[in-house]
């Protein structure tokens, strides 16, 4: 069992505000955390795995103090029984996917990276280096990198978002299937309604810095305008037209979130021709409340197009 317990101030792209969670997560779970950009979801898995320190309050996974900010106790990452793929996958560049596993093992002559490496289809490709593998294939190097160690936790930070639908679905696969064959606690963070539906056994929605557990993906999109969090801010990067539609890169505090935007979800003083909209960039863009809703249930559309 993970037991969280804890505060921690931010600094969000509309100003400060308090990061706050009291939950429980049980052995073999697989919690998915959604929520707007920039809500605290990347900082709820670098707490667990030891990257940051929460203000105040504890962590605690099976008995064992992690964190505990009154007992002054902070477990160091590396004592930590955590596997962390990263959005990116952060893999060596120089180093084959044979060598990405063992440099991450203990014991370089693991029988697992074998054993790991045949779960996840990587037999014929151990010897190839990162850049001339495809996407998929670096997100299964990263899968296995992360449980090399045997962690008794998996953190997934958004691993599969730009992945095309195909692809995306096989490798859901194959976490479900690593999840039950390993044993895994998962903790995931996706925007995916459609993941999040087929993965998670609990939901923590992060809204307005509280993170709240729910047991089921809720099927109405518009009791997600229902949350003042769920309103996109931020600058315009990138958008190109696609029908009825426009695919846009959206620059959110420190995040880049792609999504996909119905004519009539712009607020309404956008509401005239978007290339004058994209020409302005001068102050922040603002869409309204639906459209975190319809963003989710459009991502795997086949209109949506990669920008």
């Amino acid at each position: 069992m993970i037991e969280l317990d804890f505060k921690k101030n931010l600094l969000g792209s509309e100003g400060p505000f308090e990061l706050s969670a009291q939950i429980t997560i049980e052995r073999k779970e697989i919690a998915v955390l959604s929520g707007a950009s920039g809500a605290g979801k990347t900082t709820m898995l670098r707490l667990l795995a030891g990257l940051d320190q929460p203000d105040e309050g504890f962590i605690k996974v099976e008995g064992a103090t992690w964190f505990d900010r009154d007992a002054r106790i902070h477990m160091s990452p590396q004592k930590r029984s955590t596997g962390f793929v990263f959005q990116n996958y952060a893999l060596f560049p120089t180093m084959t996917v044979r060598r990405n596993l063992e440099y991450a093992a203990s014991d370089r002559n693991d029988p697992d990276i074998d054993k790991l490496m045949k779960m996840v289809g990587l037999e014929e490709l151990q010897n190839r280096y990162p850049e001339r593998l495809s996407g998929g294939q670096q997100q299964r190097v990263a899968l296995a990198r992360a449980l090399v160690r045997r962690p008794k936790i998996l953190l997934l930070d958004e691993p599969l978002s730009a992945l095309d639908p195909a692809m995306r679905e096989k490798l859901q696969d194959e976490i479900l299937l690593l999840h039950k064959a390993l044993d895994l606690t998962i903790l995931l963070v996706s925007h995916d309604a459609n993941e999040i539906k087929r993965l998670a056994t609990k939901i923590l929605l992060i809204d307005r810095g509280s993170v709240k557990a729910l047991e089921t993906w809720p099927e109405d999109p518009e009791y997600w305008g229902a949350f003042p969090g769920s309103v996109i801010s931020g600058r315009i990067v990138k958008m190109r037209r696609i029908p009825s539609a426009w695919s846009m890169l959206i620059e959110a505090g420190s995040d880049l979130v792609e999504t996909i935007i119905r004519d009539e979800d712009l607020i309404e003083r956008h509401q005239g021709q978007a290339e004058d909209f994209l020409n302005e960039m001068k102050t922040p863009a603002e869409i309204n409340p639906k459209t975190a809703a319809r963003a989710m249930a459009l991502s795997n559309s086949p209109e949506k197009t990669a920008l």
